[in-house]
């Protein structure tokens, strides 16, 4: 078992899934009535693409939970002006330094279900606390993308004009298990790319 992100769920399921979809569809109420409550926008998810949005991802979609707590351990000690561990074998989970980033509750990495719950594409600042939402929290897509771009730098990912150089998105297709910071760096494109695609399309980030 492991953490899967999806863009496009909905309309994958109606194909698929009726059962999941409707369950999708009552978890999109929960994210609306969410959002009215914090005065934002409705969030209208698209019930058909053209295209399958899981086509346009070239990256990893799934990987073990704790693999999220290596790129947020990145963020957090970036946040706290300290440099990026490379050491694998700490359980990242187990570092105080997240747990003290996280404490400030603004971080829409950080401050966010590692096993369910959702990015929505609007944008707004301060991350969504409300127990009826799946996850308990609801984060912006637009704001992750911001701490995204922030964190790259310090996990070896060069970026022009907001998305990786194509050399270097050449090498983050290419999955492998060894190497400074390669867990990072999975998860940090497996979530660069949900981001945009989320954006672009008007779509939720799901995990599940």
């Amino acid at each position: 078992m492991g953490l899967a992100i999806g863009v496009g769920v909905l309309a994958d399921l109606i194909i698929h899934d009726a059962e999941g979809a409707d369950w999708m569809r009552t978890s999109i109420e929960g994210v609306n009535q969410a959002l009215e409550a914090n005065e934002l926008p409705q969030h209208d998810e698209p019930e058909s693409f053209a295209t399958p949005l899981h086509e346009l991802c070239h990256g990893c979609t799934s990987f073990p939970y704790s693999f999220l707590h290596y790129l947020r351990r990145a963020y957090a000690h970036m946040r706290e002006g300290q440099p990026v561990p490379d050491d694998n074998e700490m359980r990242p989970e187990h570092d105080s330094v997240i747990e003290d980033a996280a404490m400030m509750m603004d971080s829409h990495l950080l401050c966010h279900s590692d096993a369910e719950g959702h990015y929505v594409p609007i944008d707004f600042s301060d991350v969504i606390f409300d127990d009826e939402l799946v996850g308990g929290m609801l984060g912006s897509s637009q704001a992750l993308l911001r701490e995204l771009i922030e964190v790259a730098p310090h996990i070896d990912v060069t970026l022009e004009g907001g998305r990786p150089t194509p050399a270097c998105e050449a090498q983050l297709r290419v999955i492998e298990d060894s190497g400074r910071l390669w867990r990072e760096r999975l998860v940090w494109y497996t979530l660069f790319e949900a981001a945009t695609i989320s954006i672009e399309h008007r779509t939720l980030i799901v995990f599940h």
